[in-house]
């Protein structure tokens, strides 16, 4: 049987701790959602000022990440490049730069999904936060 690593309480307590920190620092509002590599809910912090539809989108993009097992942005690549029938695909429903998935000994365990500033920023702040776990 195989085995495999799974994300802790205090591994997702570390993720969102040091996206909050990345996001306050740079004084950005925000949702940071982790989730498991099923794209389950493991937690959630919807910072100050941050827009009540972040808090569905962040979910969403980390939800993504982890199905697909890349970064969501890749996706949305794929859209941008015409490949439009991908909108139909209703197990990804933040196929949106912001979701990163979170890789451990080459599997990934999980996924951080951030909204609420520029796409880029979304996912600067998703990989600070798992930056975490190396450290």
């Amino acid at each position: 049987m195989n085995t495999k690593p799974v994300l802790s309480l205090a591994d997702v307590q570390a993720i969102l701790s040091a996206a909050q920190n990345h996001a306050v620092t740079n004084n950005w509002a925000v949702t940071i959602s982790v989730v498991d590599d099923g794209g389950h809910p493991l937690g959630m912090l919807r910072l100050d000022g941050a827009a009540p539809v972040s808090a569905h989108i962040a979910p969403a993009k980390a939800q993504t990440a982890a199905l697909g097992r890349r970064e969501s942005k890749s996706y949305e690549d794929v859209i941008n490049q015409g490949r439009t029938a991908f909108l139909s695909i209703h197990a990804l429903p933040g196929m949106l730069e912001g979701g990163v998935p979170v890789v451990v000994d080459g599997q990934v365990v999980g996924a951080v999904g951030v909204s609420g500033v520029k796409s880029s920023e979304d996912a600067e702040i998703a990989r600070a936060g798992i930056a975490a776990l190396q450290a």
